[in-house]
């Protein structure tokens, strides 16, 4: 507390001279409410928690009761359950970036990171699935076995062995990148129905990307580049979630049509 006292007691000395602020120990200062270290960050991350557990729920209600169902109760489209994990990581991610934005300590600095990681990985694996058309069960486990196992030892080196940001930031944005470049190409090569929302979802991931990228003080001391990327997810979270509802529509009817 003393240390954030004085802090915020020397950048306003700064900010009188017509300095501008400067990082403590790599972080800019931000200003406090109610003890919340980021404020605007916390919200906007419950705001994308919100939309996430929104999106994931109008999809199940979707699958398992208005579209048909397989005389086993199953969902004819295939990647339901991928989805499904899809959407709990992804839940659970924003859960742990409102909490590390609150408090940032070591352990919930930990678990934000973690989280990120783990929905970045698997999203990557959905990715190649869907985006290759993978329904082979077997396949499946060769392409997911060695990046669960990547991405498991990446989670344990930053835990277990040195929590080094240059590498994770690395780890991430590439594998950020190889998903919307996949994305992309799959978009431009297909005949589905919303690929329009597919295209403007990778527009904006990758401006949203180039965003997180570029590092300026906190406006008034609470709006940051981070802060922004968290606005610009809620959006694209909408429209993700809208095609892969539309996504499952399509699978369906094709399915239905080679059982007739």
């Amino acid at each position: 507390m003393e240390n954030q006292l004085m802090v915020h007691a020397r950048e306003e000395e700064r900010t009188k001279l017509g300095d501008k602020p400067v990082k403590y120990h790599g972080k800019w200062p931000f200003r406090r409410v109610y003890g919340i270290q980021e404020p605007v960050a916390v919200a906007l991350s419950a705001v994308n928690l919100a939309v996430q557990f929104h999106g994931w729920v109008s999809f199940f209600i979707l699958v398992y009761y208005k579209l048909p169902l397989r005389p086993d109760k199953k969902t004819y489209y295939e990647y339901t359950g991928l989805w499904h994990i899809y959407g709990i990581l992804s839940m659970n991610s924003w859960l742990w970036s409102a909490v590390f934005h609150s408090r940032a300590v070591e352990l919930t600095e930990k678990l934000d990171l973690s989280s990120a990681v783990a929905l970045l990985g698997f999203s990557l694996i959905l990715t190649i699935l869907r985006c290759f058309n993978v329904r082979d069960e077997a396949t499946r486990v060769m392409i997911s076995a060695p990046l669960l196992a990547f991405v498991t030892t990446h989670i344990m080196y930053l835990n277990f062995y040195e929590l080094a940001y240059g590498l994770n930031r690395i780890v991430c944005m590439g594998m950020v990148v190889v998903q919307l470049l996949i994305w992309a190409i799959w978009a431009g090569a297909s005949n589905h129905q919303a690929r329009w929302k597919l295209w403007t979802v990778v527009v904006g991931g990758g401006l949203a990307m180039v965003l997180e990228t570029y590092d300026f003080p906190p406006y008034m001391g609470y709006v940051d580049a981070h802060a922004l990327w968290h606005a610009t997810s809620i959006p694209l979270t909408f429209l993700w979630w809208s095609f892969v509802r539309d996504d499952a529509e399509f699978r369906t009817s094709a399915m239905l049509k080679k059982v007739k």
